[in-house]
């Protein structure tokens, strides 16, 4: 009755009657994403009569009335066929302001005309293959790009670029052609880039480095989804850089590594919305070449250089193993190097282990993220190995029995998931320098034993990465327990199937070889 009453009023009624039961229709099914199926062909006809009446010129209330109803509308996608044509799509084009280069964006009133044609598009090119192609013929993508060029500075406009952001991250996720065109036609990454610069309202103080206001307030709603839209849609843009780039693109990469730097400095609005602010950024972190992620950390400025020394003087005595890692003023220093993003990495690292779940999609990004730096960056790897494999103290306990850091890593190394259980090793092998000896005394044989296995490693040995030559600093506790630590040493079957140390093992069976290699 409602598509019925609805569709009367729309075919025959003037602007006033059509915005009243279209309002009507609206708040009755804000909410509906299941629709009756008896009532398909009445929906078919409602959407159609609503697209009439866009064509014509009609009060912006009528018209943002008719938008709220085709949005909802759209959401079933039996019914997208008939009504996805390319006349159709142009109307809610110039509606959106996307017909046009010279469009304005003066009249405030037509906000949220363009907001909910935006959120239309977005719902019709998500459900139907129809819209997809027809985005294609319409250049869809070099029309949003330049209606955000437009809005990029505008702060009061949050909502149009939301929606712009959402339909390019769509557009690319569902045409990898448009990824390319993004990229290098329409100048996508500087774009998006400047976009996130101006939902953070960036103030840059040298080439990669930005002022960081800890006690500033939170991002609001509105930015946080912004920002959030633009890392999606940049993600597209930029998958598979880290395999080949330009070297001429590095500077625009360490730009947004730097951007990134600084959202993971900042909160959002909530502390899930900081969450998936941060998720983001990791995600799209992976993306850019390793060799730019030196931006990440950058030299401490002469203030911060100043308190590091107060803190350090601060410091008994006793704890000089604990010396070059200091927090003052919120600020994380390491070797004369501020490290305040590595240890949200850190941190986001271990939030996401303690949530125990979703690990192949939460959890490995950031892993693999905090691997990749570790390989390519010295400070960055003896920071996290500061962090993470501190001094052994405790030598009592098996390598998975705790609640650090260490603990949960080594619980990882057997998880059920490959995946997993692979990157988790693999993290800790590169903080040790990829040497033999140095996992196996923090994570114990049994658990080592997979990622050595992989390797060809059981013997003992290092990777095949070079690393320098720093000495590691074994505590008093570790010295003592080394020679009796039977836990970090290799073990193997014997002949007659009793387990002894690895090496006796192999010899063994080495003279078994032996003798029954003289005669037939």
């Amino acid at each position: 009755m409602d598509e019925e009453r609805a569709l009367y009023i729309v075919r025959a009624g003037e602007a006033g009657a059509i915005e009243r039961v279209l309002r009507d229709y609206s708040d009755k099914h804000r909410a509906t994403f299941k629709f009756e199926p008896t009532d398909e062909d009445k929906r078919k006809k409602l959407c159609e009569g609503i697209f009439k009446v866009l064509g014509k010129d009609v009060p912006t209330t009528c018209q943002v009335s008719c938008l709220e109803v085709l949005r909802i509308l759209s959401r079933d996608k039996k019914i997208l066929v008939p009504v996805t044509t390319k006349e159709n799509m142009q109307i809610l084009l110039k509606l959106a302001k996307l017909s046009e280069a010279d469009d304005s964006l003066e009249k405030t009133s037509e906000f949220p005309v363009i907001v909910e044609s935006l959120k239309c598009l977005c719902n019709i090119v998500f459900n139907s293959q129809m819209a997809q192609q027809l985005s294609l013929e319409l250049n869809l993508a070099a029309k949003l790009c330049n209606l955000l060029r437009k809005c990029k500075d505008r702060k009061y406009i949050n909502d149009i670029k939301c929606f712009d952001l959402r339909l390019l991250f769509l557009l690319s996720l569902l045409h990898t052609d448009i990824r390319s065109q993004l990229r290098y036609e329409l100048q996508g990454l500087p774009l998006l880039t400047q976009i996130l610069e101006s939902a953070f309202s960036i103030k840059w103080t040298d080439e990669y480095e930005s002022a960081i206001d800890h006690n500033g307030p939170p991002l609001s709603p509105q930015e946080t989804d912004c920002a959030i839209e633009a890392l999606k849609a940049l993600f597209n843009v930029t998958v598979d850089s880290w395999k080949v780039h330009k070297e001429s693109d590095s500077h625009q990469f360490r730009v947004m590594a730097a951007v990134l730097r600084h959202c993971l400095l900042i909160v959002g609005p909530t502390e899930d919305k900081t969450e998936e602010l941060h998720s983001n950024a990791v995600n799209l972190l992976s993306n850019v070449p390793v060799s730019c992620l030196d931006v990440l950390i950058c030299p401490l400025t002469h203030e911060e250089t100043v308190q590091e020394a107060t803190t350090l003087d601060e410091l008994p005595s006793d704890k000089t193993a604990e010396k070059e890692t200091v927090l003052k003023n919120n600020t994380m220093v390491y070797n004369g190097m501020n490290m305040e993003a590595i240890h949200v990495l850190l941190s986001f690292m271990e939030k996401r282990i303690d949530k125990g779940s979703s690990y192949r999609e939460g959890l490995t990004p950031v892993l693999s993220l905090l691997t990749e730096c570790s390989r390519a960056h010295r400070n960055i790897r003896k920071f996290l190995k500061d962090q993470v494999l501190p001094p052994l103290r405790d030598v009592t306990n098996r390598p998975e029995v705790g609640s650090t850091v260490r603990n949960k890593l080594v619980r990882l190394m057997t998880h059920v998931d490959l995946g997993v259980k692979q990157i988790a090793a693999e993290f800790l092998f590169v903080l040790c320098k990829e040497r033999v000896d140095s996992l196996l005394k923090y994570t114990g044989y049994g658990n080592a034993a997979g990622l050595l296995a992989a390797r060809g490693l059981l013997a003992g040995g290092r990777g095949d990465n070079w690393y320098s030559e720093d000495e590691d600093t074994d505590t008093e506790e570790y010295k003592n327990a080394k020679p009796k630590e039977e836990l970090l040493k290799p073990m193997g079957l014997k002949p007659d199937g009793t387990i002894t140390p690895l090496e006796e093992a192999l010899n063994q069976y080495s003279v078994i070889e032996e003798t029954s290699s003289d005669t037939d």
